[in-house]
């Protein structure tokens, strides 16, 4: 099932929807979307090596701007929409502790959920909430989320069909592995946050 999963993702580098698709993607995942976009990014890279720069960036843009989206939603809806969002990842109970890392880490709390598999979304909505000044998030945002894509996007643009056997052979063993780091992000946020 993965398997078929997977091609189909890869089709969306060949039909003139892909681009848009990673972008959407990217924006539903920093508000509100559980699935990450690296798994697209890297399908689009991989099927055109070549583009994969322009893949990051537009993943990195549409990330920012949903974050943008997430950070309104704290701001402005927390009540009707974010404490159900963040309830949906099982962190109501943690987000006074967020509160705290905010208090003690400021905006680099925002650059961590950036860089790594810790669900970004939870981070945004908070950072709303609890006002963190939006200029200084966009910034840490930008920041964090572009070294992310771009990273992917470095080393499919430089290893190019290598990379690409290389998921071709090992995409089972690959797909739990990001799935167990997935897994991990919700489990550091949720359990020692």
């Amino acid at each position: 099932m993965l398997r078929k999963i997977y091609d189909w993702v890869l089709h969306w580098a060949k039909t003139p929807y892909g681009l848009w698709a990673l972008f959407f993607l990217a924006f539903c995942e920093s508000s509100f979307f559980p699935i990450p976009p690296d798994v697209l990014l890297i399908a689009l890279g991989v099927a055109i090596p070549k583009k994969s720069f322009k893949y990051a960036a537009i993943c990195s843009a549409g990330s920012v701007l949903g974050g943008c989206f997430g950070y309104l939603i704290g701001w402005h809806f927390m009540t009707s929409v974010g404490v159900k969002i963040i309830s949906f990842y099982g962190l109501t109970q943690k987000i006074n502790y967020i509160q705290e890392l905010y208090a003690n880490h400021d905006i680099w709390a925002v650059g961590i959920a950036g860089f790594t598999p810790v669900p970004y979304k939870v981070i945004t909505i908070s950072a709303g909430f609890f006002k963190l000044d939006f200029l200084r998030f966009i910034i840490v945002s930008a920041i964090s989320r572009s070294a992310r894509f771009f990273i992917i996007g470095g080393l499919i643009y430089f290893a190019g069909a290598t990379i690409q056997k290389f998921i071709d052979n090992y995409f089972n063993l690959l797909s739990y592995l990001f799935i167990i780091l997935l897994v991990a992000g919700f489990v550091i946020i949720k359990y020692l946050f």
